[in-house]
C-alpha cells in the first residue's frame, strides 16, 4: 500500500505528508499485531516488550496513533516530545528530505499542544514511553523536565529525558554540568515507585562528554540511554540539494556516526545500563548491529519516510531470521557480543 502512495506523498511537503499520514492512521482500529517470534522477546529495565524494534519520539508527537503504530508491529512505540506549554515549534518550512541520500533534516522544534492536551491519549500500557522536553522560552528547564515526569508518570511504561535535540537553543547543554541535577530533578519527580527513566543523548559527543554522561548515569536512577538524537554533522557524501538545511540530520547517514557512539558508550558502561540503539536504522541487519554492540533494543522513525510503517514488522521477521542463524536463542543472548574482549 505505501508502494502506491509514495509518490502522491512525496510531491507534498514532508511535513503535510506527515499530518496526512497521521490523519489516516487514527482511522485505523487498534489491532493487536502480528505474532511476535519467541526469540524476540526483550526484557530489560523492568520492561518486557515482544520485540526489540520501537517507534521513536517525534513520529507521534501528540500521543494520537501509538496504538495503530503497536498494531504495525513495533514492539514498543514512545510519545512526544511533549513540553509542558503547547508550543508552535521554529517557522516553516522546518522538514526536508534528503531523497538521494535516504535521509531527513528537521528543524522543527519540539512543536507539540502540550501535556495538558496530550494526557487524554495517554493511557497506561507496558508498551507505551512517553519522551518529555522544555520549552523554548522557559525560565527554568529543570523545572519544565520536572513538570513533565510528574504530569505522566502516572501513565507511562517509562519517561524519557529529551535533552539532545538540536532545534531548541541551549539544549544540548543539559548533557553537561547540568545533567547531574537534572537526573536528580527528575529522579525525585518520578518518586520511589514510578516508572523507570531513559535519557535521550546526542551522536555528537567527544570522549570525555561520553564519559561525564556514563558517570552521571550511573549516580543516578537512570534505568536507560537512548543513543542517538539527530546529528549537526553534515558528510561530505551528502548529494541533496537540502544538504545545507540547518536542522538535525537523520537516516542513513547518521548509521555510521550513531552506532560509533553506541560502541563508545558500551565500552564506558559495559553492561551496567541498557542501551537503546536509534539513528539510521532502516533494515534488519542494521538493527541486529546494534544490538551485537551493545543496544538491548533500537528505535526508528526516518526510514519509515522511505519504507512506510510496515517496516517494523520486516524488520522483527529479519532479525529473528539472523538471531536464529547465528545460533542465539534470545535477543538477550546477542546483546553486545561483538564489544566482548
Amino acid at each position: 500500500m505505501f508502494g502506491l502512495l509514495r509518490p502522491a506523498l512525496f510531491a507534498l511537503q514532508p511535513e503535510t505528508a506527515h499530518n496526512l499520514t497521521l490523519s489516516a492512521l487514527s482511522r485505523l482500529p487498534p489491532a493487536s499485531g502480528p505474532a511476535a517470534d519467541p526469540v524476540l522477546e526483550t526484557k530489560f529495565a523492568g520492561l518486557a516488550f515482544p520485540t526489540p524494534i520501537g517507534l521513536a519520539a517525534g513520529f507521534d508527537k501528540d500521543a494520537r496513533v501509538w496504538r495503530q503504530m503497536l498494531g504495525l508491529g513495533f514492539g514498543f512505540a514512545e510519545v512526544g516530545t511533549l513540553t509542558p506549554r503547547p508550543q508552535a515549534g521554529n517557522p516553516k518550512p522546518r522538514v526536508f528530505r534528503l531523497v538521494e541520500d535516504r535521509a531527513v533534516i528537521n528543524r522543527l522544534g519540539f512543536n507539540n499542544g502540550g501535556l495538558e492536551a496530550a494526557l487524554p491519549r495517554i493511557r497506561l500500557h507496558p508498551r507505551l514511553g512517553v519522551n518529555v522536553g522544555a520549552n523554548k522560552d522557559s525560565a527554568d528547564r529543570i523545572a519544565d523536565y520536572v513538570a513533565g515526569v510528574r504530569a505522566v508518570r502516572d501513565r507511562a511504561a517509562w519517561i524519557t529525558l529529551n535533552i539532545s535535540s538540536p532545534n531548541t537553543p541551549g539544549l544540548r547543554g543539559l548533557q553537561g554540568e547540568a545533567l547531574p541535577e537534572l537526573l536528580a530533578a527528575a529522579a525525585q519527580a518520578r518518586g520511589e515507585q514510578g516508572p523507570p527513566l531513559f535519557l535521550k543523548v546526542a551522536p555528537d559527543l567527544d570522549d570525555a562528554q561520553i564519559d561525564a554522561i556514563a558517570e552521571a548515569a550511573l549516580a543516578s536512577r537512570l534505568a536507560a540511554l537512548i543513543v542517538s538524537n539527530t546529528t549537526l554533522a553534515r558528510p561530505e557524501t551528502l548529494r541533496s540539494p537540502h544538504a545545507c538545511e540547518s536542522g538535525g540530520l537523520s537516516g542513513e547517514p547518521l548509521k555510521a556516526p550513531a552506532l560509533a557512539v553506541l560502541k563508545a558508550f558500551r565500552r564506558r558502561l559495559g553492561a551496567r545500563l541498557p542501551l537503546i540503539g536509534a539513528g539510521g536504522i532502516a533494515s534488519a541487519d542494521d538493527a541486529y548491529a546494534r544490538i551485537r554492540a551493545g543496544a538491548s533494543a533500537v528505535q526508528l522513525y526516518s526510514a519509515m519516510v522511505y519504507e512506510g510503517p510496515g517496516l517494523a514488522a520486516r524488520i522483527a521477521t529479519g532479525l529473528a531470521a539472523l538471531l536464529r542463524r547465528d545460533g542465539f536463542a534470545s535477543v538477550a543472548d546477542a546483546v553486545g557480543v561483538d564489544m566482548r574482549a
